[in-house]
């Protein structure tokens, strides 16, 4: 399946524009590097990635048209998707683990941080943020179609167009997550930041599920 370039063109160009803006999973994959490390934000990037696999499915199928035509389906996903930021903000909150190092190297040795999660998580959390993003099913539903051609088959066109965006979108978050990762590298060499950092990474979640949970209904 293949657009003709300059429509291609046009549509990267849009998504690349579209994934610059930072939203909810950018911030995430943001705290996440600051909090880990660059190779921590880059897996929470890809995390990310496979959730919008989710979204790209779900609109090929149609599904996503009864998120839009829904507001009980669209509010069941979006506090889903809201509890689960919350969770994990609430979870940094309460970390007691004695064990030192977050993926930086300590100036301080007898400091300690919380025990930093494995890369499977943050995969699997970066996928689950994603995956229950009701916003992100609407975007697929109102921006792919712009770019159909209703003469060849819409589902080829969804899945590729998809595939195109989620590509783009991923180099521009890996790029967030290396930037942030670099910053969190700077920053773990304040004794202070390093203190107050997982209150820094929860309160950043507790923040981005308070702001999903307040979002407006489709048709709003």
């Amino acid at each position: 399946m293949s657009l003709p370039p300059t429509s291609l063109h046009l549509f990267s160009l849009a998504a690349m524009t579209l994934a610059l803006i930072p939203g909810p999973a950018t911030l995430y994959i943001v705290a996440r590097g600051i909090h880990q490390g660059r190779l921590a934000g880059i897996v929470s990037a890809w995390g990310i990635a496979s959730g919008n696999l989710v979204h790209i499915a779900a609109a090929a199928l149609g599904i996503s048209t009864l998120l839009l035509s829904s507001a009980l389906v669209f509010s069941v996903v979006k506090y889903l998707g809201a509890a689960y930021l919350i969770y994990l903000g609430i979870q940094q909150f309460l970390d007691r683990s004695p064990q030192r190092g977050n993926g930086f190297p300590s100036p301080d040795p007898t400091l300690q941080t919380p025990k930093p999660q494995s890369l499977k998580q943050i995969f699997a959390q970066g996928f689950v943020v994603n995956a229950l993003n009701p916003k992100a099913a609407l975007f697929f539903v109102a921006f792919l179609p712009q770019f159909i051609d209703p003469t060849r088959s819409v589902l080829a066109q969804v899945l590729f167009l998809g595939a195109v965006f989620t590509l783009v979108a991923n180099v521009i978050d890996s790029g967030y997550a290396l930037i942030s990762g670099t910053l969190g590298g700077w920053l773990s060499q304040n004794r202070r930041f390093r203190k107050t950092q997982k209150y820094v990474a929860g309160g950043t979640y507790i923040g981005l599920g308070m702001a999903t949970a307040l979002t407006g209904s489709p048709s709003k």
